[in-house]
């Protein structure tokens, strides 16, 4: 396998995506793909473009408005020995299959005495795009992160979706499988061959000694950006992707939080009972060393439409570089990084509806 440090070949998030799942159909006659507007023109912003030219309809197909019904097809194809991907544009359409999910695909393994497996992959997209608004725009992972049976996967970065996604094609458990529309034309050195990221292994993307600061999804984009505004000060920030979570690396974050002695935690959804909560939670747990932890996610109210209201509901380079500031150095003056330093390209390169 064939890391990102060894191929010189870039590829956006998206289009990783794409390879990765085409590269499983071929591989495996029982994968298939459905979901709403799967085989449209634009193929769920490319995620899916040309898949129906090559495997047909019978492999590749749009679904009526009716996820509980379509999560139990997906359900009974997957007892049955298929391995389904269904597509969802939002992650908040899920709530209409929850029934499906929690009390079906989860416990089925458990409830036949491991006598039947429901190897299935539930795509769904998160976060802001350009007004999305409060039902379109929630990151609600945590929800399912407290299922057992459940796996719960939020790569950042193109290296990483294709990776995880042929890893959760592949696991005989249901991978819920997590991706913010703003990454999706972000980019990373991609191998063209075929090739799988493990789940429950963190990634340390910026080694620091004064803080750990840990990004879920595009937040690590975020995190990443305030760790560059933060060294600029004398800050050594070490940032931290967890990638899955669940099953969650949380003996690597608690390694760092220990010998920094400080965690900040930043998600794309709401701190209260979220992932967030669960690794500092962790963390705690597993140590005895004394730890200043701090968690950052959307602010406590329901996701607003407006730039100008978004610009203080989502955590951003400013915002996380001045939590992380006033963690290391809490009797300094107060300090905010120039805004316009800290914007990031890859938010002004997403392109729409969906």
């Amino acid at each position: 396998m064939s890391s990102p440090a060894e191929t010189d070949r870039v590829v956006t998030y998206v289009d990783a995506l794409l390879e990765g799942m085409a590269q499983e159909m071929r591989l495996d006659d029982d994968v298939f793909v459905f979901g709403l507007d799967v085989d449209d023109h634009k193929g769920i912003q490319g995620s899916t473009l040309g898949l129906v030219d090559e495997f047909g309809a019978d492999r590749v197909f749009t679904t009526p408005l009716s996820e509980d019904a379509m999560t139990g097809v997906a359900i009974g194809a997957a007892i049955a020995g298929m391995r389904p991907v269904h597509v969802h544009i939002r992650m908040d359409f899920l709530m209409l299959c929850m029934n499906q999910l929690v009390n079906m695909a989860s416990k089925s393994h458990y409830m036949y005495d491991g006598q039947v497996t429901v190897p299935m992959v539930v795509r769904a997209m998160i976060g802001k795009s350009w007004g999305q608004g409060a039902q379109h725009s929630q990151g609600l992972h945590s929800l399912l992160m407290h299922i057992p049976g459940l796996k719960v996967v939020a790569p950042s970065n193109a290296y990483d979706a294709k990776g995880c996604l042929t890893t959760a094609i592949r696991d005989n458990n249901p991978v819920i499988f997590v991706e913010h529309r703003l990454l999706y034309y972000t980019d990373a050195y991609v191998p063209e061959e075929s090739y799988t990221v493990p789940f429950g292994r963190a990634r340390t993307v910026r080694e620091g000694g004064d803080i750990t600061i840990v990004g879920v999804s595009n937040m690590l984009v975020e995190c990443l950006r305030a760790q560059e505004l933060l060294s600029e000060e004398g800050i050594s920030a070490e940032v931290i992707d967890p990638v899955s979570l669940v099953p969650l690396d949380i003996e690597t974050i608690t390694a760092s939080a220990a010998r920094t002695g400080r965690l900040l935690v930043v998600d794309n959804a709401w701190t209260n009972c979220g992932a967030s909560a669960e690794i500092v939670a962790g963390v705690m747990e597993r140590t005895d060393r004394p730890i200043m932890a701090r968690r950052m996610g959307y602010a406590p109210t329901t996701c607003p439409t407006t730039p100008v209201l978004e610009d203080e509901f989502y955590p951003n380079p400013v915002t996380i570089a001045e939590k992380a500031h006033a963690m290391v150095r809490p009797h300094a003056a107060d300090w905010r990084p120039d805004p316009e330093r800290a914007k990031l390209a890859y938010q002004a390169q997403f392109r729409g509806p969906f």
